[in-house]
Parts: structure tokens; C-alpha cells; sequence
């Protein structure tokens, strides 16, 4: 492969697998909020936040991390306007004292604050306007990734103006045609160790760490710690599969809880790199896999989910974690060294047994739809080492592992977006509850 290939695929990495704090999509309004009042300069007396229909999904039941409890998008926009910082991107509001705290809730007693659904196509979008007493106003908006900003103004006046392709979900999406399952595998197996060391070893402290506190604390539902409470009472027998469901579902009951401790995402989602990895994590540890061996494992699962999450888009109803599992699915393949067809195979096959799952927002259950597709994962790989393969023409799966991710592409973004609408249309007028 030529240098500058490998070059971009690591920039790719670089740009997709970074730290934060809390849910990502609250993080984004805080970081755009920090923004708006950096530009401004005054007190804020008026917030204005537009949002796309996902974003609304994915803040409404989120607890945001050091706010002692609070959820909201209001919550995310005030701590970012109060203490956000940021130039600290995705970890804008990680160093909130006590005192700015109670800044927080007496501005949300005090100053006007209005949400508005903003009728867009784009599903990560936010814009927020925020305005002084002395006339004074700023605004800022981002597309398609968390911090991507595409608009700034301060008093009327355009001060930035970033050309953003409306069609694509990440601007630089063009690099990525250089990606294929084919590719990330071969390029695994021998990439120097020196090049992805670093940041894969900060994804195994970061993630294991906020794993360790689910399986400790009292978070969610507690499905990571309740698994593994289960296995020790015997209900659940201690394997491997069991372990690593329960180690990478801790790590998102503790995050989706409003835990404070920094995750690796993958994709824009804390969720996607907590299942990308700490599956792999666990099951490394269990069979006494060298490091190198599970470095490279990480590689692929996070590569592969970038791929696979390229074709399903940024935000969409189709659940982002089972990009992650079926990308795992082909990293166990990998890491017990299989060859190129058991891989694909392993990958094919989950997607082909819970692409059905919906993202109704960030919440509990995600932290049990990261086990449910953990144990997909397992079953698929062990399925494709007995040589038992889902084939072209079943279902949504083609007869090749790229054309099968288009269709997943497909499913998501054209098939599930009515989907996407009513799920929202559903949270928003509460009749779910």
C-alpha cells in the first residue's frame, strides 16, 4: 500500500477516534453553546438553539456529565455558555466547578431560552443564537459532525462561512472511498505497531477505566453489572462472550448515566468506540492475547466501524452500535487469525441478524443494545469459523461484504428515515410515556 494511502487512513483515525465527555450529541450543544458566547463577549439574556430531530433524540434523556443529574438541551447549552471552553472540543465542559453549577440553574430560572426543531434534512445540525441586552448578538452552527462549524456571526455580520457538501454526513468523506474491509484487514496485519500504539493504548485506559466504574456503581440498568453479577451466581456460564458483554455494556450504563470519566469515541459516538473496543479488551485479557495481537485488533474493529458507519451516515434510526459489533464480529476473526473469508463472513452475518435495531436516542437501553449486539458479534464469528454463512440474496445481504454495507447504507438512510421521523414525532409528543 502507498505511504500516502497509509497516511490518510491514519488522518481518518485521527479525526474519528478522539476523547469525550459524556454523550456526544449534549457535548456538541455545550461546545457550540461555549462557542456562541466566546464570539458574543456579554452576558447572554436570550439563548435560541435550532436543532435537527436527532439531535432533540439524542439529548432528551441523556444525563449530561457533571451537571449532578440534569438532562436537557437546555442543560447543555447553559453549562456550555457558563463554564465551556471550547477550544477543549468534545471535552468543552469537563472542568465545570461546583459554584459555575449553580450559575447553571439560576440562569435556566432566569434567562429566556427557546428550543426550536429546525426542518432539516441534515441530522446532526445546531445552531445557536445568543443575544445581549445591549442589542449584541452571536450564532453559531454546526453540520454533519460534532464540531464541525459551518456559520458564525457576531451582530449580523458573517465572520465565518465554511462550505459544507449537504449530501454527505462529513466533509472529507471523499478520503474514505479508499477504505474496504479488504483493505483495513491487509493493512492490520502489517501497519507499523509505532503508528497506532499510542492512540490504542489510550482507548484501552480511557474506555476500561469508565467500564470498570459500571461495573461498580449504580448506573442505568445496570446490564453490564448485573451480567457479570450473574455469572458469579452461576445463571450465566464465564466465558468469554459473557465477559465481554458485560465489560463493553458497563462502559455505556455508567456514560449514558452522566458518568464523568472521558470515553474514545469512534464515529462521533462514545457508544460506537466503547463496543469497538472493550469486547476486544476483555476477550484479549481472558485468552492471555499479547498486546501487539489486540492493537492490531483494535485497529480493524475501529477502522472497520468507521467504514461500515460511513455508509449508514452520522446520526440516523438505524442503531449505531451494530455498526460496531458486526466491525468486532470480524476483529475476533482477526485477532484468532482467520483468514480474509472468515472475516467478512463474521461481519456479514451480524449485520444480517440485528440490522433491525432502532436508535430511539441516548439513554438506558443503549447499554442493552451494546450486549444484545456483543453476543450477536460472537455468534456470527463462531457461525463463519463452522463455515456457515448468511448468502447473497438473503435479505438485505449481497453476495459481496462492500455491496452488502451499501445496502446497509441503503436500509438506513433511505429505508429508516420515515422511521427516524416517527420515532422522533413519538418522543417529542410524549406519547410514550
Amino acid at each position: 500500500m502507498k505511504t500516502e494511502e497509509i497516511q490518510i487512513i491514519l488522518n481518518i483515525l485521527k479525526e474519528e477516534v478522539v476523547p469525550a465527555e459524556g454523550c456526544t450529541e449534549p457535548i456538541a450543544l455545550a461546545y457550540v453553546a461555549a462557542r456562541a458566547r466566546e464570539i458574543l463577549s456579554n452576558e447572554v439574556e436570550k439563548a435560541t438553539i435550532k436543532v435537527s430531530g436527532n439531535m432533540i433524540k439524542n439529548v432528551k434523556s441523556v444525563v449530561v456529565p457533571n451537571s449532578g443529574g440534569m438532562i436537557g438541551i437546555e442543560t447543555s447549552v447553559a453549562m456550555g455558555i457558563i463554564a465551556g471552553n471550547s477550544k477543549k472540543d468534545l471535552m468543552v465542559i469537563s472542568n465545570i466547578s461546583e459554584k459555575e453549577m449553580d450559575e447553571v440553574r439560576e440562569f435556566l430560572k432566569t434567562k429566556e431560552i427557546k428550543i426550536i426543531h429546525e426542518d432539516t434534512e441534515i441530522k446532526l445540525y445546531a445552531k445557536i443564537i445568543l443575544e445581549s441586552k445591549n442589542g449584541k448578538s452571536s450564532s453559531v452552527e454546526i453540520k454533519h459532525m460534532h464540531t464541525n462549524i459551518t456559520h458564525i456571526e457576531k451582530d449580523g455580520k458573517t465572520i465565518l462561512e465554511r462550505p459544507c457538501n449537504d449530501i454527505d454526513f462529513n466533509s472529507p468523506a471523499k478520503e474514505r472511498e479508499i477504505l474496504s474491509i479488504s483493505v483495513i484487514y491487509n493493512l492490520a496485519k502489517v501497519i507499523d505497531i509505532k503508528k497506532i500504539e499510542p492512540l490504542f493504548n489510550k482507548v484501552i485506559a480511557l474506555n476500561s477505566k469508565i467500564a470498570r466504574e459500571g461495573l461498580m456503581g449504580n448506573y442505568g440498568v445496570n446490564i453490564g453489572k448485573i451480567i457479570s453479577d450473574n455469572i458469579e451466581k452461576g445463571f450465566y456460564g464465564d466465558d468469554s462472550r459473557n465477559r465481554a458483554a458485560s465489560f463493553a455494556s458497563a462502559g455505556s450504563d455508567a456514560r449514558m448515566s452522566g458518568c464523568a470519566l472521558p470515553v474514545m469515541t469512534t464515529s462521533g459516538s462514545g457508544n460506537q468506540g466503547m463496543t469497538s473496543s472493550l469486547a476486544l479488551i476483555e476477550y484479549a485479557r481472558i485468552n492471555k492475547i499479547e498486546n501487539e495481537k489486540l492493537i492490531r485488533a483494535l485497529f480493524f474493529s475501529h477502522l472497520a466501524t468507521i467504514h461500515i458507519k460511513t455508509n449508514v451516515g452520522r446520526l440516523s434510526a438505524y442503531c449505531g452500535v451494530i455498526c460496531s459489533s458486526a466491525a468486532v464480529a470480524g476483529a475476533l476473526a482477526f485477532i484468532n487469525e482467520k483468514n480474509y473469508e472468515v472475516v467478512a463472513h463474521s461481519i456479514i452475518n451480524t449485520l444480517g441478524d440485528v440490522s433491525g435495531i432502532i436508535c430511539d436516542g441516548a439513554k438506558s437501553s443503549c447499554a442493552m443494545k451494546v450486549s444484545t449486539t456483543i453476543y450477536a458479534a460472537f455468534d456470527a464469528y463462531i457461525l463463519a469459523c463452522e463455515g456457515k454463512y448468511l448468502h447473497g440474496g438473503d435479505g438485505i445481504i449481497a453476495t459481496d461484504i462492500e455491496d452488502t454495507l451499501k445496502n446497509i447504507g441503503k436500509l438506513s438512510q433511505d429505508g429508516m428515515n420515515i422511521t427516524d421521523k416517527v420515532i422522533i414525532d413519538i418522543m417529542n409528543n410524549h406519547t410514550n410515556s
